[in-house]
């Protein structure tokens, strides 16, 4: 497996968790279906939740905590939401 895709979880500062959990956890996905499942699963447990392409993966995207719920509505909508790229 190739991994392009990483979802990066945090636990959030004000959260109530019922287990002890690393403070950052990281996977990384061959697509970004994948991706977007686990983002989403993670996203329902209440962590802080941000994704983004692994380098040479063109093109580049980075998806911050504040952007993943129009990321993960972009598969639902039919139509791609305007997306981050790095242009550098």
């Amino acid at each position: 497996m190739v991994a392009s895709w990483y979802v990066t979880t945090e636990v959030r500062k004000r959260g109530l968790l019922t287990r002890v959990r690393s403070p950052r956890e990281t996977k990384t996905f061959a697509t970004e279906n994948e991706a977007k499942l686990f983002a989403r699963a993670k996203l329902d447990e209440g962590l802080a939740v941000f994704a983004g392409t692994i380098n040479p993966h063109v093109p580049r995207r980075l998806i911050p905590a504040a952007g993943i719920h129009a990321w993960l509505a972009e598969d639902q909508q039919g139509a791609s939401a305007p997306q981050q790229q790095d242009t550098e």
